[in-house]
């Protein structure tokens, strides 16, 4: 039986891209070694570094005078560093769901973060709107996407009177975006980029330098900067994973195509939940509907139903598709390499069992 693959994170990605893999496991470059064993100084490593870091610039037309970092500790180290990095007397956040609220948490040891604005009182079931971004904060940050509770960011950028940084774990590569209107973009690759295991950073240089405290020097961007992401013995699998899928992306003609088929998924699906009398969808705004994690739980009157679709839908191949505990219900997440056949599978699945039920 096929299996779909609707897992949050680590999430599916490219069969081809897990068959390039797996055969660099075997062999790197016709090497004879392995790359799980080879040196990150080597020339061909070096060349795997170089190239994708060269298409992710391509593929997002990153201006000059941005760096991008391979690193390691995900997003939630990412946290501590940001503010490391810019925080000198404010910054300013947008509570979001839990990885925002992770963020704002850290950012409260530097000194004055500001909530600007937040959707914690309807369990975070839409993006706020209409908040006012202080003047004086030295950044203002926000998640793009929210993979716990279904709420995504459409617009490329958010206007903002001061710097914008964002955490774009779960969107990165699937829609076009402005890199200039952000000093900093960052994320854990385990959702449409690598495996488990990378973090990926792009930052402007020039950002860089003007905070007034001490910075620790494996949490200083200028240290990853200076060595090329190679300050430390940098997570080798998953950055050479990251190069085929990056490659994978432009072959299929880049994130203006990923992001076709990332509201082509979307639209089948939350289609079939806003028909289905079974179902209903837990963001309030269709607006604000992400394209990446589809959250749906059952109508009130079924709710006894719901072990009983998981079970039904389980044995049918869907997989990961249980809600988080946050939220409920079911969700599915629906990243680059999830073909639509997938989502149509799953939406037969849904017919199916309201039909019996």
């Amino acid at each position: 039986m096929k299996k779909h693959n609707f897992n949050a994170g680590p999430s599916i990605l490219p069969q081809e891209v897990i068959e390039q893999t797996s055969q660099a496991v075997l062999n790197f470059n016709g090497s004879g070694l392995s790359i799980l064993e080879i040196s990150h100084r080597s020339k061909d490593f070096q060349a795997v570094v170089d190239e994708a870091v060269a298409l992710f610039k391509e593929l997002l037309q990153i201006p000059e005078g941005y760096s991008v970092l391979f690193l390691g500790g995900g997003a939630s180290l990412e946290f501590c560093m940001v503010p490391y990095n810019f925080f000198n007397k404010k910054a300013a956040y947008l509570n979001t769901g839990t990885w925002a609220k992770k963020a704002l948490k850290e950012a409260k040891f530097f000194g004055e973060a500001v909530e600007v604005a937040s959707s914690a009182e309807s369990n975070f079931s839409y993006i706020p709107k209409n908040y006012t971004i202080p003047a004086d904060a030295d950044y203002f940050h926000y998640t793009s996407n929210n993979t716990i509770f279904g709420t995504e960011v459409h617009a490329s950028s958010v206007e903002s009177p001061v710097p914008v940084i964002c955490d774009m774990s779960s969107d990165i590569f699937s829609h076009p975006i402005d890199v200039s209107k952000y000093i900093c973009i960052y994320g854990g690759a385990q959702k449409n980029l690598a495996p488990a295991g990378l973090t990926f950073v792009i930052v402007k240089d020039d950002a860089l330098g003007k905070v007034s405290h001490p910075i620790p020097t494996m949490l200083n961007y200028q240290t990853h900067i200076d060595g090329g992401s190679m300050f430390n013995t940098p997570p080798v699998l998953p950055i050479y994973s990251a190069l085929m899928n990056l490659r994978w992306i432009k072959k299929m003609g880049g994130v203006e195509v990923m992001a076709k088929r990332a509201k082509e998924r979307a639209d089948l699906l939350y289609a079939e939940i806003d028909r289905n009398k079974l179902f209903k969808g837990t963001v309030t705004d269709k607006e604000d509907r992400s394209y990446m994690n589809i959250c749906f739980v059952m109508n009130d009157e079924y709710k006894d139903l719901e072990a009983d679709f998981l079970k039904f839908a389980t044995e049918k191949g869907m997989v990961g598709i249980k809600g988080h505990r946050s939220v409920g219900g079911f969700r599915a997440s629906c990243y680059n390499a999830m073909p639509l056949e997938s989502v149509q599978a799953l939406v037969d699945c849904m017919q199916e069992f309201e039909k019996a039920h």
